[in-house]
């Protein structure tokens, strides 16, 4: 049976092939180098003959003075990206929706993708150029109209807000297209039966548009939940600085000092598995939030 059905699909098959090739060499294989992180590995001695140490790398973790401090700042810049750039591709997707020139439509569509496709280098230049309290554009108009310049590069209260504007100004635009996708995928008759019943746009979004794309919207949630602990290196990395140490520490600058400088490539290890376990957590208990009040969930 299993023979048969390879050979009567062989060519759908074939165009999945590359795809599951990709995550068995990259997704898979890697995972049980997973074991590191209960030894005490050395690249001399290999993973297969490295000492075993248990859970000393997690107790040595957990029992850090930095723990908190990581926990704290992945957490919060994780959480504002939640709350203010979630809800957003998903209001921009209800308002492009609802632009009735299709050439208008399209060049804005160009103009919210286009700063996905920048790397983060290029966008940490635009806020120092933007933001520099010596040269930044801003504080120069600041001190044009006769007020004190503010040292937003370098002032801790700003950091967090930063990120999540650069996250918000990135992806804002090419988190839509999945939205936008779903949106026209809602049967175009409900419309029209809306309309001649009376109701507005504003109740079309409503009671149409935005429970035709909810189970989009749980989704997507529910596999953002899983990345809540990955805030990304590169972006804080480069808006790093020591004036704001204090909140722009975070698990994936930890793991490269001590991983990648220092070399201790079993500890930092086992700190990258405590952040997949978190996310896994999350996932699953987030799924079964949403199947718990009717939703369908991710599986």
């Amino acid at each position: 049976m299993l023979w048969s059905d390879l050979k009567r699909d062989r060519y759908l098959y074939l165009l999945v092939f590359p795809g599951i090739l990709y995550f068995l060499i990259f997704k898979y294989y890697p995972m049980w180098g997973i074991i590191i992180a209960f030894q005490d590995y050395s690249p001399y001695m290999g993973v297969l003959k490295s000492s075993w140490v248990g859970i000393e790398h997690f107790v040595r973790f957990f029992t850090n003075p930095s723990f908190y401090l990581l926990f704290r700042n992945t957490m919060m810049i994780s959480l504002l990206s939640l709350i203010f750039f979630f809800p957003l591709p998903i209001l921009l997707s209800l308002c492009m929706n609802e632009v009735g020139n299709k050439y208008f439509k399209r060049i804005i569509q160009s103009v919210v993708y286009l700063p996905h496709f920048l790397s983060w280098v290029i966008i940490a230049g635009i806020t120092f150029l933007l933001f520099s309290q010596s040269s930044g554009i801003i504080n120069l108009m600041l001190e044009y109209m006769g007020y004190s310049k503010i040292d937003f590069l370098t002032n801790a209260n700003f950091f967090w807000g930063l990120l999540t504007g650069q996250n918000i100004w990135k992806d804002t635009g090419w988190g839509t297209i999945i939205f936008l996708a779903a949106i026209t995928g809602i049967d175009s008759q409900q419309y029209e039966a809306a309309k001649i019943d009376g109701a507005s746009r504003i109740r079309q979004i409503w009671h149409i548009t935005l429970p035709g794309i909810r189970n989009v919207i749980i989704i997507l949630l529910i596999l953002r939940l899983g990345h809540i602990m990955d805030v990304g290196f590169e972006q804080v990395f480069l808006m790093s600085n020591g004036a704001v140490a204090n909140v722009s520490d975070v698990f994936e600058t930890y793991v490269y000092r001590n991983g990648i400088q220092q070399g201790q490539f079993s500890y930092t290890t086992a700190v990258g598995l405590f952040k997949s376990i978190i996310g896994l957590a999350l996932v699953v208990w987030a799924n079964w939030l949403a199947k718990r009040f009717g939703e369908e969930g991710v599986y």
